[in-house]
């Protein structure tokens, strides 16, 4: 990978002895490997993982390990690792790492602690950074932020918590370039610290959108209160004459942004969209104020903007309409993981069916949010059908109204079993997938294969 001048300006990696803490499944460690390998780092890899729930991953980095470019360390993480270790660059999915005794073995010792995000940020060239976050609809309004800026005509990238690593687009910046970067929780946590802002200036966006604020992720933050806090460090680390762009319902969070920035709390959401629901319409005008706020367009060039957000056709499982047999059409809404999320897509479907011809599949890995909100819908629907870890407290808060069926498999059976025709039946689980599937992507596949198996004379 070309290693560029501005990389090399910021800190020399080359010689530094550099551990990756965190590999991951999904080869989330995969592009800072390759891309420090490529600075003239040395590296070594640790993971707690055993080899045979990372071989997808160990395999994309299998010329670096049979050329002893990298060293690979499994299974749980041993300080001594950490000898004459320069850097610890830390996978942000690592839970509460201030609690981490590895990480804490890292500062004690001197050893600088950053993460991938960091070191992308303070590598690239001159290109300009929307950086957009929120507990929900980060990742649509990212993907429609890079869409629209494709049709127009201006060049792009998409990164972060969507589209992979910024490290692998790094040949492809230029001055003119925009990057859209989707940013977690977890990730900015670590950002822009101000004493590693000293080693790794990371550059600062000139654009935040901010989508909206619920409890999520309090496995991870803890409690609600630092899992704010992350969210709102965005907004202090906006460059001077910047734009913040807040959804009405954190409006009050103007109060934290400084007064050289400037704030637009879209008044109206775009209806008439591809995409269904509220929801989306504002997502839709908080992507087309990021567009405007980056090209400053002529009147002519705001309606090819607008035109471009509404025929965005969306991502994939995200209350997407995936089959239809017997007169029961089944959406798929797999990336809904907190509760509001599942309302959101109640409240979308209710413009085109009413509440009792819809069925919800809700449930999975307990994150510890409040899931009242979920079982409140139960009442007026045609159903609410149970999985995971917290179907049972689902059904406990439902009553009558719901089903306790555990596996995805057999809600969908007995939604379907239920099913008059002209009724929906939507998998929209308002929780995380990790109970009983690897991500959300792997649960919504799997409701879009069964759901095309389903014939009449089907039943629990």
């Amino acid at each position: 990978m070309k290693i560029t001048k501005d990389a090399r300006s910021m800190y020399d990696f080359s010689n530094k002895n550099i551990i990756v803490m965190g590999l991951g499944r999904f080869g989330g460690g995969l592009g800072i490997t390759r891309w420090l390998v490529g600075a003239g780092a040395k590296v070594i890899v640790t993971d707690t993982s055993d080899s045979e729930s990372l071989q997808a991953s160990l395999d994309r980095l299998n010329d670096l390990i049979e050329n002893n470019r990298i060293r690979v360390v499994l299974g749980p993480h041993d300080p001594s690792v950490l000898d004459g270790a320069d850097m610890l660059v830390v996978n942000p999915a690592v839970p509460m790492p201030w609690e981490n005794s590895f990480i804490e073995h890292a500062r004690s010792a001197g050893i600088l602690v950053t993460t991938e995000i960091q070191i992308a940020l303070s590598v690239i060239p001159n290109a300009r950074v929307i950086a957009v976050t929120g507990s929900a609809g980060k990742s649509t309004t990212s993907a429609m932020i890079h869409h629209v800026l494709d049709d127009i005509g201006r060049h792009s990238i998409l990164a972060g918590n969507i589209g992979g690593s910024l490290l692998n687009h790094l040949d492809e910046l230029t001055d003119d370039t925009v990057i859209v970067l989707e940013l977690s929780s977890a990730m900015l946590h670590w950002l822009w610290d101000p004493q590693l802002q000293q080693v790794l200036k990371a550059k600062k966006p000139c654009i935040a959108c901010m989508t909206n604020f619920m409890p999520n992720h309090l496995d991870w933050h803890g409690n609600v209160e630092h899992y704010e806090q992350s969210k709102q460090r965005l907004l202090q680390a906006i460059s001077t004459d910047g734009t913040v762009i807040l959804n009405h319902s954190i409006s009050s969070w103007e109060s934290h942004v400084r007064e050289d920035v400037k704030v637009v709390i879209p008044s109206d959401p775009i209806t008439g969209g591809v995409l269904l629901g509220r929801h989306n319409a504002i997502n839709t005008s908080m992507a087309v104020e990021a567009v405007f706020a980056i090209v400053k367009p002529d009147e002519h060039i705001k309606s090819k903007i607008v035109h471009s957000a509404k025929e965005f056709a969306g991502l994939p499982h995200r209350l997407n309409r995936c089959h239809v047999t017997s007169g029961v059409e089944f959406y798929n809404d797999s990336k809904s993981t907190v509760p509001d999320a599942s309302v959101r897509a109640i409240d979308a479907l209710s413009v085109k069916y009413q509440r009792e011809q819809i069925h919800l599949i809700a449930g999975g890995y307990d994150k510890g949010s409040d899931l009242s909100a979920i079982s409140d819908t139960a009442q007026a629907l045609a159903g609410l059908y149970a999985i995971g870890a917290t179907s049972e407290s689902l059904c406990s808060n439902a009553a009558d109204h719901a089903f306790q069926c555990n596996s995805l498999e057999r809600a969908i059976h007995c939604a379907f079993d239920r099913a008059k025709n002209g009724d929906v039946i939507v998998l929209s689980p308002g929780c995380a997938s990790w109970d009983q599937f690897t991500n959300y992507e792997e649960r919504g596949e799997l409701f879009e294969s069964l759901s095309k198996q389903c014939r009449r004379g089907t039943s629990c």
